[in-house]
């Protein structure tokens, strides 16, 4: 027996409407073509689905049993189509999140809950970046987007400026280089520099300015949590390089001081890599311009 969606559909509208003819208008099709498809459909199954002498017109205990599988895979389908209706228009759809900047998580959850709120039907995760190689996996559509700070020439890819940032030196208050008005590569000899738990080539201090110079801290302390870093620069365990929007709390408080790094200061771009095909579906740019909006925020503050 060959069922079709058609088929279903007839068998509810019949059944919704007690008669052939307001069912061939609910279905727009005339009343002796749905006569035809009724027969045609009694013919397979080799039994009678509906009692013909009633009034309105009931379905037969054959006919119940098509009623219900009906009322079970219209509504499936209909969801379906939907579905497919809003990925077509750039309503719906998947934005997994590589993040490969540790301390972008405090900076993009107010972005990704005013995201939320926008694009109720867009399947929303966040992945740690650093703990898989981000951006092969953008080329796989294993995740759709990747925060990072290092461009590269990617087929199929692109990135898209967010916004530029400092990393900023903090200190105790009461440590010796906070007379100094900025800091140089050469003031991190002897220091304990408390880092993110990131490979030293993924951090701003040392691929900016420690590498380049060819300094190494006496000591390397790895948190996994900013509170805890700020909670040892106050208490005078060591120091650390941040980017700007992480120290705009701080930068106030009496207990540390932030310098900038070399007279000149450095400066760093955040972007936000997406497949090419990518570009132009809605929610994308929709999370690239609140991305921005919160940047230029946390820097008015």
């Amino acid at each position: 027996m060959h069922i079709e969606f058609r088929h279903l559909r007839t068998i509810k509208a019949i059944h919704d409407c007690g008669g052939l003819a307001r069912a061939a208008d609910q279905l727009n099709i005339t009343q002796s073509a749905l006569s035809h498809q009724i027969k045609g459909l009694e013919e397979q199954a080799g039994v009678e689905l509906f009692l013909r002498r009633s009034k309105p017109m009931k379905l037969s205990a054959a006919g119940l049993r098509l009623l219900r599988l009906a009322e079970q895979i219209l509504p499936q389908v209909e969801a379906m189509q939907a579905e497919f209706s809003s990925l077509r228009d750039g309503r719906a759809g998947r934005m997994h999140i590589a993040i490969e900047c540790h301390a972008c998580f405090e900076w993009l959850f107010p972005v990704l809950e005013a995201f939320r709120k926008s694009w109720p039907d867009v399947d929303v995760d966040i992945r740690p970046g650093l703990a898989f190689d981000a951006l092969p996996a953008l080329q796989k559509e294993e995740v759709d987007l990747v925060v990072s700070s290092d461009p590269e020439d990617l087929p199929g890819v692109e990135f898209v400026e967010l916004f530029d940032y400092n990393p900023v030196f903090v200190a105790a208050a009461s440590h010796p280089l906070a007379q100094k008005d900025y800091i140089e590569a050469e003031d991190f000899r002897g220091q304990t520099l408390i880092t993110y738990p990131v490979e030293r080539t993924r951090l701003d201090v040392f691929s900016q300015l420690l590498i380049p110079a060819r300094v190494e801290p006496a000591v390397i302390r790895q948190v996994e949590l900013t509170a805890v870093i700020l909670l040892l620069v106050a208490s005078n365990r060591g120091v650390s390089v941040l980017p700007d929007w992480v120290v705009r709390e701080v930068k106030y408080n009496s207990d540390y001081v932030t310098r900038p790094l070399t007279k000149e200061g450095i400066t760093r771009r955040l972007y936000a890599a997406v497949r090419s095909e990518d570009l132009e579906k809605p929610y994308v740019q929709e999370l690239v311009a609140l991305a921005r909006r919160e940047a230029r925020k946390l820097q008015a503050q």
